[in-house]
Formats: C-alpha cells, sequence, structure tokens
C-alpha cells in the first residue's frame, strides 16, 4: 500500500466499519440505483434484509423422491461422517450444518440429492406437478427445477406424464444431461425454443397442466451466492430484463390449458421485477386470474406457509433461503 494508504488503515484500526454518515446503500452495500425500490418495500426493515443478503448462505440439499426418502438419504449422509438437518420449510429439504465435500459421497453417487437452495424447491413444490400431467419448464436453465418437478410427477421411480425442460441456449441443455440421468430423469425431453414465434410453442398452444416461467432477472435474491453480482446490472439493464421477462411470459402463457397453471417465479427482490411483472400480464391478458398463495401453499408444500398475500415473497431475513417471488396463475 503507499504510504497514505497505510496512514488511512491505522487510523481505521479497531474501528467499525460502517459510520453514522454512511448512505444507506454504502453502509449495507447495495446499488444506490436500488435504493429507492428496496426502500419501498422495506420501509421498516432495510438494515435487516439488506445485513441478511452480506451473509454467508447455507448448503441445502434437495432430496430426489424419485429414488429415496428425507429420512434416507439423512442416515446415508451420517454414514458419510455429514450432518445435516431437514430444512424449515421444504419438506423434502436438508441443509448441511457445517462444510462438506458432497461428490465423494454415496448419496450424491446414487444421485439421492441434488444442491438446491431451499426457496428454489418451494418454487418447484409450488408448481403442484403430478404423475400423468403435460408440464413444461420453459427457462430450464441448468435444470434445478426440471429435476425437482421431475421427482414430483413420479412414481415407483418412474415418471408418469410428460416434462418438457425448454431453454434458447442448447449448451445448457446440453449440461442438464448428466444430472438427468443421475438422478434416474431420462424422461424428461429438453428442448431449444426461439426467442420470438417459436414452432413448438405454437404447435403446442393450450396443452399444458403446468409452465414454469422461472425468468431471467438481476438476482437480488441471490446476492449471498454471488455478491459480485451486484455491481453488474444498471437502470437501462433493467430496463431491458423487464422487456424480456414480459415476452418470455407472452410466450409461456400460450402453452397452458384451460383450468392448467402458468407459475410465474425469479430470485430477485425487486418489485419492478415482481409485483408489477405480476399487475402488467393480469391487466394485458384478462383469461388469466391470480391464486391466493396460501390455498396453493396448502395444496401443494403443506404445513404453515410463510406470512404472504396473493404471492409468495422468501429472503435471507424473513426466511432463512434465497431471495425469491411467486406468482401462480390459472387460465380461465
Amino acid at each position: 500500500m503507499t504510504a497514505a494508504e497505510n496512514e488511512l488503515a491505522g487510523a481505521l484500526y479497531g474501528r467499525p466499519l460502517n459510520h453514522a454518515d454512511m448512505p444507506m446503500p454504502v453502509m449495507l452495500e447495495y446499488p444506490e440505483w436500488m435504493d429507492r425500490s428496496l426502500s419501498a418495500l422495506w420501509p421498516e426493515r432495510l438494515a435487516e434484509e439488506m445485513s441478511a443478503l452480506n451473509q454467508q448462505a447455507p448448503v441445502d440439499l434437495r432430496v430426489n423422491m424419485l429414488k429415496t426418502t428425507p429420512e434416507a438419504a439423512l442416515k446415508s449422509l451420517g454414514g458419510d461422517y455429514l450432518e445435516a438437518e431437514p430444512t424449515p420449510l421444504s419438506p423434502i429439504g436438508l441443509r448441511l450444518t457445517a462444510k462438506a465435500r458432497l461428490a465423494g459421497t454415496r448419496a450424491f453417487k446414487k444421485g439421492w440429492i441434488e444442491v438446491q437452495d431451499e426457496g428454489s424447491q418451494l418454487i418447484s413444490l409450488l408448481c403442484g406437478a403430478r404423475p400423468g400431467m403435460n408440464v413444461v419448464d420453459f427457462c430450464a436453465g441448468g435444470g434445478g427445477k426440471a429435476l425437482a418437478l421431475a421427482a414430483s410427477m413420479g412414481t415407483e421411480g418412474k415418471i408418469i406424464g410428460t416434462l418438457t425442460a425448454c431453454d434458447i441456449s442448447g449448451h445448457r441443455l446440453e449440461r442438464m444431461i448428466p444430472r438427468l440421468q443421475r438422478a434416474g430423469a431420462e424422461q424428461v425431453q429438453t428442448r431449444i425454443v426461439a426467442a420470438r414465434n417459436d414452432e413448438w410453442v405454437a404447435a403446442n398452444a393450450g396443452l399444458s397442466d403446468r409452465v414454469l416461467a422461472d425468468v431471467p432477472c438481476t438476482g437480488t435474491g441471490a446476492w449471498r451466492r454471488d455478491p459480485n453480482a451486484k455491481w453488474r446490472f444498471t437502470p437501462d439493464d433493467l430496463d431491458d430484463m423487464l422487456a424480456l421477462q414480459q415476452r418470455i411470459l407472452g410466450m409461456a402463457r400460450i402453452l397452458v390449458k384451460p383450468g392448467g397453471r402458468l407459475i410465474y417465479a425469479t430470485c430477485s427482490l425487486l418489485q419492478e421485477e415482481n409485483e408489477h411483472q405480476l399487475a402488467w400480464f393480469l391487466e394485458n391478458h384478462e383469461d388469466f386470474k391470480a391464486l391466493p398463495i396460501d390455498e396453493v401453499w396448502a395444496e401443494t408444500v403443506g404445513g404453515p406457509p410463510p406470512p404472504a398475500g396473493p404471492c409468495l415473497r422468501l429472503s435471507p431475513a424473513s426466511t432463512g433461503t434465497d431471495g425469491f417471488f411467486c406468482a401462480v396463475m390459472e387460465r380461465r
């Protein structure tokens, strides 16, 4: 360091890092341009919520119900000297109580477990995918939620029904294949879709019982896992993201049959990507209605839901999960 930097470091030694005159975005380490949105969302809890996003995230595991049970997976991990406990909200989740290498464990090699945040597990469960349904994961990415949906559609170790994992990236879908094989979910179909006017979407209009649109977003809810992501986006990037989300929703809705459900999800905390997008969609598509999330929770997850309004909001401070938003809409 320079002499001036050494002098500054010496002056700060042993003193608190924060100062009363710091602006909130500086003290709590988030982009200043997001302050209005986050302050409006949490006028009384901003410091608590943002501080939780600066802490280390736990390692959560989803038990693959195609192959085993949470009790058997927990016992197997214990046999490999890994300590874990059931997650508070997800009935198919385990949380490691200490750092560990999973790749060498018997449970991982057998495809009994997948690393997946508890919040992400809950989004998959809220889809209500069941054996015999026609289900589409429209923005499948690496396949974490597609694998969870497959397990929900399984009986006696086999997937019953049709599950299609879609993405605009063939590379991402290819990377999913080994995970599907290890999980015993080879029946999952993969499909590359075009960004606009996709022929497969048009050919399958109105045929799906469940369509999950876990759309690209700013990822503000996952800052614990990627702190540098805080500084990757600008207000202009957010505008582009909002337009992309609306285009995806407009395509995904085509697949939903009458009485079927469209599940909109993000790993964002920003209302612009969540409640505002939901309001836009319902205003422009009157053939859909939002279902009360507590009723959907009782039907799909079970147990007492976290405090929620018409939609589900998760965050590190309130639920101990990554930040997620989920709205479930039914086609009239």
